[in-house]
């Protein structure tokens, strides 16, 4: 017999990996009660742990975070660097790659970015996933999030009002459930999601070794004839077969003796491993789910879309889903939702998310041993090291493009908010921690600060001068940053009307 918890949740979220957790967050801000379900017992292993749980944060990430106060709580790019990004005396520091090809700091001209202002947060920065993780848990249990550890989801079943969840030999009710729980999601094939995409190429494998003989592997990525390898620190490889995923896919155990078989013929040498650690295999399957909602279910993070990890974007894809998803079902929930704001979710993200699958299958089809794929691989490289070029790669690999297509005449619309800096030292990042939408006003217009309190539950208003103010006048923001209207001297109050109206309700009740 199931023992049932009487209490009805805002939202059940399935996973306490990064995604959910800061999901959890974002909906917890604005005061909706969630429940996260966790399968494992205990939040650390060792692949979250460095070198292996290494991660590089993009912009549209390391913004997020800041917008929320949470950027500061990271302490992992303070005192560590990513080796493969270490450049010897004299020489050009790497800054990031495509499909293992490098692109140089000294190429990337971040002039071109012009919407970039001084003061914004950092571009890249190095986190592991066990220190996300312990950041964002912490903030959610602050918040009042319950976290339950040890309970995998089993089976739901939903109505028009409510989701009945069964984990472990309990029972749950929520209004909503979403799925964060990874590539092999129970939400999504329990809630019966077309996953749709493309079979892999090779299994990739994460090692940590003994080798007796070291000096045998070049350090750092190398794409060889068969494959590729990269060495980050002394014991730590990682390896990519080109086995159409075979291994991955079987049953087989992960021995010393089958690493060593592949290291070697990847690597081309007779490097010979004495003892294997920890080892897991990875594919580059991409696909994604064909839609994000079925009635009370949602997807996000690995449960909506799976790639290759290379150039990790992954963890930020999933994030981007957060923030995108937590301020639009909040405002659902509490009945302050404009018609078709929670569709907004899929039709904003989804687009995202075949562009990053994308951006890895063709990593992939240059990493390729095969001649095709080399002669390919020349061309980018001779590409990323013009500074058009590395500055193209580092706008994509950095999250620096990342917009959405919203309705409106200025070019700024759908992008993510500059980080202006007001007169007094402050910055419109730090000014949005209560997670409420802005609408932001350089010249002290009146109009706009009525206008602003038929909406004063939803969105706060900011008056003042900033010091580089890009020749706008004003800007409506969105809880999770993006602007949702804009405006230069000319002013365009009915652009304003019609965008709050598509993202906030005049006169919303507060809960």
């Amino acid at each position: 017999m199931k023992a049932q918890d009487q209490s009805t949740y805002d939202v059940i979220i399935s996973g306490a990996g990064p995604v959910g957790l800061f999901l959890a967050c974002e909906l917890a801000l604005a005061k909706c009660s969630v429940l996260i379900l966790e399968k494992a017992e205990a939040p650390n292993t060792p692949l979250k742990q460095l070198p292996f749980g290494i991660r590089g944060l993009s912009a549209p990430t390391i913004e997020a975070l800041y917008r929320r106060g949470l950027l500061e709580q990271l302490e992992v790019h303070k005192r560590i660097k990513n080796p493969h990004l270490h450049a010897k005396e004299g020489a050009q520091r790497q800054v990031g790659h495509f499909a293992g090809i490098p692109f140089l700091e000294g190429n990337v001209d971040t002039s071109q970015w012009e919407y970039r202002l001084p003061g914004s947060p950092a571009t890249s920065l190095i986190s592991e996933m066990q220190e996300l993780e312990t950041v964002f848990a912490r903030r959610a249990e602050s918040l009042g999030v319950e976290i339950k550890r040890g309970l995998a989801i089993t089976g739901f079943q939903q109505n028009a009002d409510e989701v009945t969840v069964e984990a472990g030999h309990q029972s749950f009710k929520a209004k909503w459930l979403v799925g964060c729980d990874g590539s092999r999601s129970v939400v999504r094939k329990l809630g019966g999601f077309e996953f749709a995409g493309t079979e892999p190429e090779f299994t990739g494998y994460t090692t940590r070794i003994d080798i007796a003989d070291p000096e045998k592997l070049k350090p750092g990525r190398n794409v060889t004839e068969r494959g590729m390898y990269m060495q980050s620190q002394p014991g730590y490889v990682v390896i990519q077969d080109f086995d159409g995923g075979a291994f991955h896919s079987s049953d087989k155990p992960i021995t010393l003796e089958h690493v060593q078989e592949v290291l070697r013929r990847v690597s081309g040498t007779d490097v010979t491993i004495n003892a294997l650690h920890t080892a897991t295999t990875w594919t580059d399957r991409a696909r994604q789910a064909t839609t994000y909602r079925n009635g009370k279910i949602l997807l996000a993070g690995d449960a909506a879309h799976i790639h290759s990890p290379l150039g990790g974007q992954g963890l930020n894809l999933g994030l981007g889903d957060a923030m995108n998803l937590g301020w639009k079902l909040a405002a659902t929930i509490r009945e302050e939702a404009p018609e078709g704001l929670l569709d907004s979710y899929y039709t904003e993200r989804y687009p995202i998310g075949t562009q990053v699958l994308d951006w890895s299958r063709a990593q992939v089809a240059i990493m390729k041993p095969d001649p095709g794929a080399r002669a390919l691989n020349a061309v980018i490289r001779d590409l990323i090291n013009t500074r058009d070029g590395a500055t193209y790669f580092a706008g994509r690999v950095w999250g620096i493009h990342t917009h959405y297509r919203l309705n409106g005449n200025h070019p700024l619309t759908g992008h993510s908010v500059p980080n202006f800096e007001f007169e007094d030292g402050s910055a419109i990042g730090e000014l949005m921690h209560d997670g409420k939408g802005i609408l932001l006003d350089f010249d002290g217009n009146d109009s706009l600060k009525t206008f602003a309190t038929e909406y004063s539950s939803q969105i706060s208003y900011i008056s003042g001068s900033a010091k580089e103010q890009l020749g706008l006048s004003a800007l409506l923001i969105r809880p999770d940053g993006i602007i949702a209207w804009a405006s230069d001297k000319s002013f365009d109050l009915n652009g304003l009307e019609e965008a709050a109206a598509r993202w906030f309700v005049i006169n919303s009740k507060s809960i």
